[in-house]
């Protein structure tokens, strides 16, 4: 080879590697002016589910999260959310005693310190879960929020029925990692739904609204209803006999949302 080859050589050569290394470069600072640009949520912000870097207090460090409960028998779990209330609270209370039905509530802090009295003693067969302290969506709150949010309501509960609730179900159903991060400090599974009642579409006509819901129920289903709110929902709570009556004659039994979780268990009839 000449030696103008081998100059050329050396020459392509140093030109190639300073272009990678300036390559490099570039890209190193167009990477970190990109990263500069992200507006990650801070640890403990509604959309994390840990905070910060010390060690955490996370309970049992483990969540439990349930929509429904996958199991062949004819369990359903029956809930009412948003309450307690003078208005309907107590129509809903005494139809399941009439029909010896028992139901999980998921009540609501404030609503449980203003009506205390409309769930006192009344609520021995059933169970009680934590719906928040004024309803809020957690999901938007950070972690010490929500957390103060479903402490609050977790102690009212408690000292009001004398039940410590270990279910929670979030606002709206809402599940922000401040939720998360909350629920396993209190030790609690997050409860949602797999079936939900829908007033709207049967005005006036509780009867057509009981027989969709009880077509619509499988096993293992966990059904949402609410025992406060605007007054469409009557529909659903004057069809709820209608509801136990043809969910029964289906081969359903009624049990507790903390029951149908143990569905290996033989719950105690309500036939």
């Amino acid at each position: 080879m000449s030696e103008g080859a081998r100059g050329w050589c050396r020459r392509d050569l140093l030109r190639r590697g300073t272009l990678l290394v300036g390559g490099a470069v570039v890209g190193a600072g167009a990477t970190e002016a990109w990263r500069r640009t992200q507006r990650l949520p801070l640890g403990g912000g509604p959309a994390s589910a840990t905070v910060g870097n010390s060690n955490q207090d996370v309970g049992s460090g483990a969540l439990t999260a349930v929509w429904s409960v996958a199991t062949e028998r004819p369990l359903v779990a029956l809930t009412f959310d948003d309450g307690p209330a003078p208005q309907w609270t107590p129509m809903v209370l005494d139809t399941l005693a009439q029909h010896q039905v028992p139901a999980t509530f998921f009540l609501v802090g404030t609503q449980v310190r203003k009506h205390a009295d409309v769930v006192r003693g009344r609520l021995a067969e059933h169970e009680v879960g934590n719906h928040s302290w004024a309803h809020h969506d957690l999901a938007q709150r950070d972690a010490a929020e929500a957390y103060d949010d479903l402490s609050r309501s977790h102690d009212a509960i408690a000292d009001v029925t004398g039940t410590p609730p270990r279910l929670i179900r979030p606002p709206y159903g809402h599940l922000g990692g401040a939720v998360l991060h909350a629920a396993v400090r209190l030790d609690c599974r997050l409860v949602l739904w797999s079936l939900q009642m829908v007033e709207g579409q049967y005005p006036n006509d509780p009867v057509g609204h009981a027989r969709r819901i009880v077509g619509d129920v499988r096993p293992g289903t966990i059904l949402l209803g609410h025992d406060v709110g605007r007054r469409n929902r009557l529909v659903a709570l004057n069809g709820l006999p209608d509801m136990i009556s043809g969910l029964r004659d289906r081969g359903f039994t009624f049990v507790t949302v903390s029951t149908l979780l143990r569905a290996g268990v033989s719950p105690a009839s309500t036939g």
